[in-house]
């Protein structure tokens, strides 16, 4: 119940109880008479409730009810699961309408890119879709070390290694490489991901005010001594909020304090710095002053996956223990060679960064002149237009949508209701033109609501 009781949609504890119940008596009305008996007769006989072996009676399955029929009640049409006719950029077609479209991470424009593509096909005319089983098992592709040392070479590290899955690499690796005898630090906002991670491990974990470094070292003052190892983590941009640390500060942090540093470059690597190597060459620091860089594939390198890149040691220690890669199947060849190729033209044509940079600010500065509220966005490829509630959120992206522009709202519980919000994703592609024309589509449809 306490879940149901945090104000979702504006909703008292009590209305989300009787949309349940009307959901549920809908259900058994559906239901029946036979399955209604044998449910009855059953539970009569077992010790524990019936509830405790239905997934409709889940907490989360409940909290997702709420927000389904507060939305049918309203007249609110479900933004999610939106179908994409083709390769998604800085436009896309979307039940047969061609829309501008800012829900999408491709930002570099690669996805989709001829070399990109012909890359994918070509491996897999070589080595097929699969390379059906995990390295150790079924043994390496050129195309996968290749890739390893393109990201190596990127960060500035020794090695790297690759997973089939970001969200994992984040797990697996938290999860394998720290214990019950240590303590995790992390921002406020860091990524689910890396809250699994620090659960799998049984690591102790503390959080800090996002960004705030200061917080964060007297935090290591007080209780740095009481355990073996402690690892801070840090993302490179924020992906709900678009701005980013001050990584010197923590990197001067976990060098007095004998701590490790981890920084989850997801939205940071394509994006930041001059030739898109991420936040380290934004401050111009050295690949070796982080520990533990992690990244996805599945953004600026128009893949799927994520790697771990630092040095020799970690990086072997994670091939060959890390549960996440040894007993996972390794990245199919023509994931690797489309996210390898990627980079290679990022590399070569450096203005695709300076663009999306230059297209960033510029949504961010537009959107500040017509006082949008952009909340923390530092104007690198990601800004959120606040709403204050979740239904005005969604409301808001239907709207858009009518106007040919794609944009998802984010909602209770993925954040706190009175920060819902839209999520932009800038592309380099994207024009001053289809900027200009979704901002002054904003402003309308904000007056309408």
């Amino acid at each position: 119940m306490n879940k149901l009781n945090k104000g979702l949609f504006g909703l008292t504890g009590k209305a989300k109880e009787s949309l349940i119940q009307k959901a549920l008596d809908k259900r058994s009305a559906r239901e029946p008479e036979a399955e209604t008996a044998r449910r009855v007769s059953v539970a009569s006989r077992l010790p524990v409730s019936d509830d405790l072996c239905r997934f409709d009676k889940l907490a989360g399955y409940r909290d997702l009810m709420v927000q389904r029929l507060a939305a049918e009640q309203l007249n609110i049409s479900n933004p999610f699961f939106r179908l994409h006719e083709g390769t998604a950029t800085a436009t896309s077609v979307i039940d047969g309408q061609e829309c501008i479209n800012f829900s999408s991470y491709n930002y570099l424009d690669l996805s989709g890119h001829p070399r990109v593509s012909q890359a994918a096909k070509d491996a897999i005319d070589r080595y097929g879709t699969s390379v059906s089983a995990s390295r150790p098992v079924s043994g390496e592709r050129p195309v996968q070390q290749a890739l390893e040392r393109a990201l190596a070479t990127l960060h500035g590290t020794e090695d790297a290694v690759v997973f089939v899955s970001g969200h994992a690499t984040n797990v697996t690796s938290i999860g394998y490489l720290f214990g019950p005898k240590d303590l995790v630090l992390h921002d406020a906002l860091i990524h689910n991901s890396v809250l699994q991670g620090i659960q799998l491990s049984g690591a102790f974990r503390l959080s800090f005010p996002h960004n705030d470094w200061q917080a964060l070292g007297r935090m290591l003052e007080q209780r740095r001594h009481e355990f073996e190892r402690v690892l801070i983590v840090v993302e490179g941009i924020y992906s709900m909020d678009g701005d980013h640390p001050d990584l010197p500060r923590f990197i001067e942090l976990k060098q007095r304090h004998r701590a490790f540093l981890m920084v989850d470059e997801a939205h940071s690597i394509g994006v930041m710095g001059e030739r898109g190597r991420g936040i380290a060459e934004h401050y111009s620091v050295a690949g070796s002053d982080v520990d533990i860089w992690m990244g996805t594939l599945s953004k600026a390198m128009a893949g799927c996956g994520g790697y771990i890149a630092g040095e020799q040691a970690l990086i072997d220690h994670l091939k060959f223990s890390a549960p996440g890669f040894l007993y996972s199947v390794g990245m199919p060849a023509p994931m690797a060679a489309a996210s390898l190729e990627a980079i290679r033209v990022m590399e070569e044509e450096p203005q695709r960064v300076r663009q999306l940079r230059e297209r960033s600010q510029y949504f961010l500065a537009r959107a500040r002149e017509r006082g949008l509220d952009t909340g923390l966005s530092d104007g690198y490829s990601v800004v959120p237009l606040l709403c204050g509630s979740s239904i005005k959120a969604v409301r808001l992206s239907n709207l858009l949508l009518d106007r040919g522009i794609n944009v998802q709202p984010i909602v209770y519980p993925a954040v706190e209701e009175k920060l819902a919000r839209l999520r932009f994703f800038i592309s380099c592609a994207h024009t001053e033109a289809q900027i200009d024309t979704t901002l002054a589509a904003i402003s309308d449809v904000l007056k309408e609501l």
